[in-house]
């Protein structure tokens, strides 16, 4: 038995801290993703390399992988469906996975594939830019997922990048289908404001007639929308979904919740904690619908689910990596949810 079954992008993250100047000589557009084929990734790398850029970092990554470490170390039951290749960094990507406690399939594990990697450019001010290759991970499609996972979750969660993918549509289709026969709940994570730019209409198809959840930050929010304003999109959001979580960076986020199309709408408030000083912003978003999914999955109230969120997505953006050690969230939780 899962509690929650998700399905997203398997990425080997290499992360490098470089100035703004230095990051307008890529041609990457700042705080967003950008897909690259092989070639273009290492023509980033040789300008790293040219420039005496180093590595700070190599981390397991993947935004639908990053929010499923984050439920395991807090105590949930996950399963996550990828594709990898059978090579030395697909190996290191599903140990790593393991050893937090997500269960995985070898139905992942593509032969002969090139496990996917993604480059991610911190400036001074902890703006995460990404540039990211793939590889076997584009292919990613039904042999891929293990549906007999679903039948014992009680939730599935969609990454949002998996928009941009034509060959996991079928599959998508297919799991909110199986979702509905066993009543699990569906949570999509918008991903970043690049997935709604291009890929909108994949989105919708994720979202299907409604879902229980929707995870997004406040540009994505405004773009699907069309609303200028933070609680007015979270409240549009409610057509699509029961509850929309829109983060805002150190103004906080928003809740908004509608159980059902006759009841009032809640929108509640939820303070972001002081930071002072803001090293990486790469995996917060993750990190925020990890913690909140999984106090949700605990039948904490949406309040409660918005603060331990909050605290741990703090935690996370003071350090560089996407994830925190596993024993961190279980104290940050036990502060935050016995308070």
């Amino acid at each position: 038995m899962y509690d929650v079954m998700a399905i997203g992008n398997a990425l080997v993250d290499h992360e490098y801290v470089l100035s703004d100047a230095a990051l307008e000589e890529t041609e990457l557009t700042k705080g967003n993703m950008t897909l690259a084929e092989f070639e273009e990734q290492q023509q980033l790398l040789a300008y790293f390399k040219l420039a005496e850029i180093e590595p700070s970092k190599q981390a397991g990554g993947g935004s639908a992988a990053n929010t499923m470490f984050t439920f395991a170390s807090l105590g949930g039951k996950p399963f996550y469906a990828c594709r990898v290749g059978d090579d030395d960094q697909g190996a290191f990507y599903l140990r790593d996975l393991h050893e937090a406690g997500v269960a995985t399939s070898d139905k992942s594990i593509h032969e002969g594939g090139v496990t996917g990697s993604c480059v991610v450019a911190v400036t001074e001010d902890g703006e995460r830019t990404m540039q990211t290759y793939l590889g076997t991970s584009s292919e990613i499609a039904a042999d891929n997922v293990d549906f007999d996972a679903l039948t014992q979750a009680d939730w599935l969660y969609i990454e949002g990048y998996l928009a941009m993918s034509e060959s996991i549509q079928p599959a998508m289709t297919q799991l909110r289908q199986q979702a509905g026969i066993h009543n699990a709940k569906i949570a999509v994570s918008f991903a970043d404001p690049a997935v709604v730019k291009f890929a909108k209409d994949g989105l919708l198809n994720m979202l299907g007639n409604k879902v229980a959840v929707i995870f997004c930050n406040s540009e994505e929010a405004r773009l699907f929308t069309d609303k200028k304003q933070v609680k007015a999109a979270a409240r549009a959001l409610l057509e699509y979904c029961q509850i929309a979580v829109v983060t805002d960076g150190a103004n906080g986020a928003v809740i908004a919740h509608q159980p059902n199309d006759e009841a009032e709408v809640e929108v509640h408030d939820v303070a972001t904690p002081a930071v002072a000083n803001v090293i990486d912003t790469n995996g917060a978003g993750d990190n925020y619908a990890g913690a909140f999914l999984y106090a949700l999955s605990q039948q904490y109230s949406l309040p409660e689910c918005g603060r331990l969120a909050s605290e741990i997505s703090a935690q996370v953006i003071q350090q560089f990596g996407p994830r925190l050690a596993s024993h961190d969230y279980r104290d940050i939780a036990q502060r935050v949810l016995s308070a």
